[in-house]
């Protein structure tokens, strides 16, 4: 059964300009094959409210989709090993 999920993911800044390009492009990918992407926004360089990993600033990226119910345990697992990711969050719709 497909659901609909909300997720967001913060890239730390100091990585780099290509590093945050081509970890915004992994993610569209893996979710353009594993999942239903609908749309990617990508919100950029924001500070944080609190420090995260000593960061202050971080680059936000906004992305909905469709999935089957056990994609968004394997998206949580690769956000976790995924260096430069900070924080993110993946949260069920309702329908």
């Amino acid at each position: 059964m497909l659901n609909k999920y909300e997720s967001i993911f913060i890239i730390n800044t100091e990585v780099g300009e290509e590093t945050t390009k081509a970890l915004v492009e992994k993610f569209k990918g893996l979710l353009e094959t594993s999942a239903q992407l609908e749309s990617i926004d990508e919100w950029g360089k924001k500070k944080l409210a609190y420090p995260i990993e000593d960061c202050n600033e971080g680059y936000y990226v906004l992305v909905n989709f469709t999935a089957e119910s056990s994609f968004p345990h394997e998206l949580e697992r690769i956000y976790k090993i995924t260096d430069g990711i900070i924080k993110y969050m993946i949260i069920k719709k309702e329908k």
